[in-house]
């Protein structure tokens, strides 16, 4: 069996018995001499390159990718007899981390602070600030905030238990209510009056058209104008006109976004000048955790015959 591994993954190499594992340029198409490859590892390669390899490779078994969103793999056009395996829960712990850090940031108005240390201005004003925004009912601490996560799936069962330690009270939104992970989490249905009562709403929705614009400008409207919005899952989930209105108006408190529906985002883009909205480039994830364990795991399926692990159905 041959494992083609883009150049683009900088993880660990995969230990796989009695299977050739090849490195290939992740940027280009694969050469002819490895277009029999069975198994095609998806990371960071362009859709070209990825469309390229649907239409030319045609022995492929299993195309693994790396990423928790399976949009670009979905989208090449392999074969349907082709497996495609996403890598859900390699982003999980990053993830968490930086979306802690952008609620963290907006909490203790750190994009101000910023602002003025460009300014080299030593603002002694700054903590009255914060005491003005906590007597407008905003927060300037985790502590007893009513945070909410939409999207309650594997990145936020490593994230709500880094708010609750920090003594937030979590509450998350799924397609299903019930208890997960030792938290609550309600349905859609219940999602009016729960963002009536949330100080920061946190979004880890993946790309589906049922989650397009899920946050909208009747969403927001249902918000506190002490909210802030952090957006860790995917830019499209986001009505951005509707969110920068939201912010400009005072609706709104803030907004701290990774992932914008365009992507890089354009410099004529307004959210760049917005001073109440923090974006960082879609860096949440870094690189893939422990991917070569999920690789080596799914090929011995493919081989054995045995459950491979984040298959996509087709």
């Amino acid at each position: 069996m041959k494992i083609l591994i883009p150049s683009t993954y900088s993880g660990a190499v995969p230990v796989i018995d009695d299977a050739q594992v090849v490195l290939v340029d992740g940027t280009r198409p694969v050469p002819a001499e490895h277009l029999d490859a069975e198994v095609l590892v998806v990371w960071g390669q362009p859709d070209d390159v990825l469309k390229d390899a649907a239409r030319r490779m045609t022995r492929l078994q299993l195309v693994q990718g790396l990423a928790a969103g399976p949009d670009n793999v979905v989208a090449a056009g392999f074969a349907d007899d082709v497996r495609l395996a996403s890598g859900v829960g390699l982003h999980d712990g990053p993830v968490a981390e930086h979306a802690l850090a952008l609620t963290l940031a907006l909490v203790r108005m750190l994009p101000l602070a910023m602002r003025q240390q460009r300014e080299h201005l030593w603002d002694d004003d700054l903590g009255g600030a914060m005491l003005e925004r906590a007597h407008d009912g905003r927060v300037i601490t985790l502590d007893g905030a009513n945070v909410t996560i939409w999207g309650f799936g594997s990145i936020a069962s490593r994230l709500a238990p880094l708010l609750r330690a920090m003594g937030a009270w979590v509450t998350g939104v799924a397609r299903s209510a019930g208890p997960r992970h030792g938290f609550d989490v309600v349905d859609e249905d219940a999602l009016g009056s729960v963002l009536a009562e949330t100080d920061v709403l946190i979004m880890v929705l993946p790309r589906h058209h049922s989650t397009h614009s899920a946050l909208n400008a009747e969403r927001l409207a249902q918000l506190k104008p002490s909210a802030l919005v952090v957006n860790v899952g995917r830019g499209t989930t986001v009505d951005e006109d509707a969110l920068l209105a939201a912010v400009r108006s005072g609706r709104v408190a803030g907004a701290a976004l990774d992932v914008t529906v365009v992507e890089p985002l354009p410099a004529s883009s307004p959210l760049w000048d917005e001073p109440n909205v923090l974006i960082t480039p879609h860096v949440a994830s870094g690189r893939p955790q422990q991917a070569d364990r999920l690789i080596e795991h799914n090929v011995a399926a493919l081989r054995g015959g045995g459950d491979l692990l984040n298959l996509l159905a087709r």
